[in-house]
């Protein structure tokens, strides 16, 4: 069972079969964690107020392209085949038309088709929500955490980066690696890679070796957005 905000979700039928979703490249979400977003264009300021009126839900997904690629040919880019599923649970008005809000995610979904809207100007799925991840929260039991810190420990070396090393410690296992998943400087293909680990574990493994990969290239372009 899965808590955002005030609600539970235990099982697939709390949630729509169909959702809004906001293509956003570059983006992660994960079950149990939260992401903040700033909400600026017209037709997703529609989108959240819709949702807001509503179920509160929105799918985050990555389109297949980054956004300023063969934007000419393709202005409305494919969508990968899995996303993931957010409650709103806090949002603010700039007063400039802006929203600044945070979402909590709830689990992640396969894609099953695109809804053709008949008024709303933002992208609507029909979805299949992942029941293991509200069934089963993964707590990670399973994860190599010295290994994964020692990974994290040394891109900050190689990056002159510090971190609050007493609260990494202090986080959960699954906490740290989904939190390192989101947070990580790494590309729209990595980040998929990363959602669509079948488990904490393997998302994990993952990153280590994404991170191990990068370093031993010596690619020092991407900085970790540290919180």
């Amino acid at each position: 069972m899965i808590k955002a905000g005030n609600i539970e979700y235990g099982s697939v039928g709390d949630l729509p079969d169909r959702v809004a979703v906001f293509p956003l490249g570059g983006a992660l979400l994960l079950p149990g964690a939260q992401l903040p977003l700033n909400i600026f264009e017209p037709r997703y300021v529609r989108m959240f107020d819709d949702c807001l009126a509503g179920s509160r839900l929105i799918g985050i997904i990555q389109p297949t392209l980054p956004a300023d690629a063969k934007a000419k040919e393709r202005p409305v880019p494919d969508l990968c085949g899995v996303g993931c599923l957010g409650r709103i649970v806090g949002y603010g008005e700039t007063g400039d038309g802006r929203y600044v809000l945070t979402l909590a995610g709830i689990c992640r979904f396969r894609v099953t088709a695109e809804v053709a809207p008949a008024e709303a100007p933002y992208r609507i799925c029909q979805i299949a929500p992942n029941s293991e991840d509200l069934i089963r929260p993964d707590r990670g039991e399973n994860v190599d955490r010295a290994a994964l810190l020692g990974s994290f420990r040394a891109y900050l070396d190689a990056n002159d980066l510090e971190v609050d090393w007493k609260s990494v410690e202090q986080a959960s296992t699954a906490t740290l690696v989904n939190s390192l998943s989101m947070m990580s400087p790494y590309g729209p293909a990595e980040k998929q890679a990363l959602l669509e680990a079948p488990d904490v574990k393997a998302r994990a493994d993952t990153l280590v070796a994404i991170t191990e990969m990068v370093l031993a290239q010596g690619d020092e372009t991407a900085e970790w957005r540290l919180q």
